[in-house]
């Protein structure tokens, strides 16, 4: 059975999915994964994935593209080529699975299964309905239990992705912590000033701290470490380089964002900068020992917004340097947990 999963969102939304897509590796022959350009990185990441398709849907993302019937069809021809006898669509709670699955019918693929509140007329097999307050990566795996598929026994369904590389020729010898304060989400990262004050109590509390981010996110690394000192790596490691400088890390200090999911999946502790745009219940770190910081009753608290509507950010500047201190030396002796065992079948690029 040639089976194929679709996550459309970042890189954070792809690799929470990992549940999902290794139980319908399970029982399936083939597995591919379709995802937008931002998490096809993370993609390629995850076991149990035999191939990798990225498509920029229209109804998906921070700048999605105009909608065409030619990349349409051209997205189908491609579906079609592959000769799926099964997909699943993976969506967050507050999106519609359905303008993707008129998309896979046109493909071909004779079964479709989705959660979904709206009426799907022909457009799915399986209509399954989410369970209220359920984590995104529950709610995937979820869909694929009803779907028929499920983990292999000593997969115990926390995030995981292939085995990183090691760090050290970045990172150096020795303990350290990371600081990753930037976001793709605006809304979801510390404001400057509240980044220079956590890493610099670190700092000062005796922690060796490590600057992550993305090349979009040097300057801000830059001037963090300007300011504290700590060792800058902003832009020097693609997602599975920093997916090895995260696993070495003691605990990993970010706000909600892909980086956040990437700790969980090496099993590192994480200290959460949890802007409440979006509930912590469904996109807290998932299954790694976490303390979750920021105020959770702020007056942007579900509102999804992309910049924050409230002025001075207080949801995060409420977040002292102390209260992260306390938070990681809370973790520190925590033992980092990872999955039993997951299927490692390689990508084909």
């Amino acid at each position: 059975m040639r089976t194929l999963l679709v996550r459309l969102d970042s890189a954070g939304d792809v690799l929470l999915a990992g549940p999902a897509v290794r139980a319908a590796a399970r029982t399936s022959d083939w597995v591919a994964l379709l995802c937008g350009p931002q998490g096809a990185a993370a993609a390629r990441l995850l076991p149990a994935v035999d191939d990798v398709i990225v498509w920029d849907a229209p109804w998906v993302g921070l700048d999605p593209p105009d909608a065409r019937p030619d990349d349409i069809q051209q997205i189908a021809g491609r579906l079609t080529a592959h000769r799926f006898d099964r997909a699943l669509v993976l969506a967050s709670f507050h999106q519609s699975p359905l303008p993707t699955a008129l998309v896979l019918r046109l493909a071909g693929i004779g079964w479709i299964g989705a959660d979904s509140e709206h009426y799907p007329g022909s457009l799915l097999d399986l209509r399954h309905h989410r369970a209220p307050h359920r984590h995104e990566a529950d709610a995937a795996l979820d869909l694929a239990r009803a779907a028929g598929y499920d983990l292999p026994p000593g997969d115990d369904g926390r995030l995981a992705v292939l085995p990183p590389p090691d760090a050290r020729r970045l990172t150096g010898d020795g303990p350290y912590l990371v600081v990753h304060p930037g976001a793709a989400v605006a809304a979801r990262a510390p404001a400057f000033g509240t980044a220079v004050e956590i890493t610099t109590a670190l700092v000062r509390a005796g922690h060796r701290v490590v600057l992550t981010g993305g090349t979009d996110e040097v300057a801000l690394t830059s001037a963090v470490a300007r300011r504290t000192g700590a060792l800058d790596l902003g832009g020097r490691a693609d997602l599975h380089g920093l997916a090895g400088i995260l696993a070495g890390a003691g605990v990993v200090v970010v706000g909600n964002t892909g980086p956040a999911h990437l700790a969980a999946a090496v099993g590192t502790p994480v200290v959460s900068l949890f802007a409440p745009v979006v509930p912590a219940e469904r996109w807290a770190p998932y299954r790694v020992p976490s303390v979750l910081l920021g105020d959770q009753q702020a007056a942007c608290a579900g509102t999804r917004a992309r910049t924050c509507p409230i002025d001075g950010h207080p949801c995060l500047t409420s977040i002292r340097g102390d209260d992260v201190v306390a938070a990681v030396d809370g973790l520190i002796p925590r033992v980092k947990q990872r999955p039993a065992s997951v299927n490692t079948r390689e990508v084909i690029a």
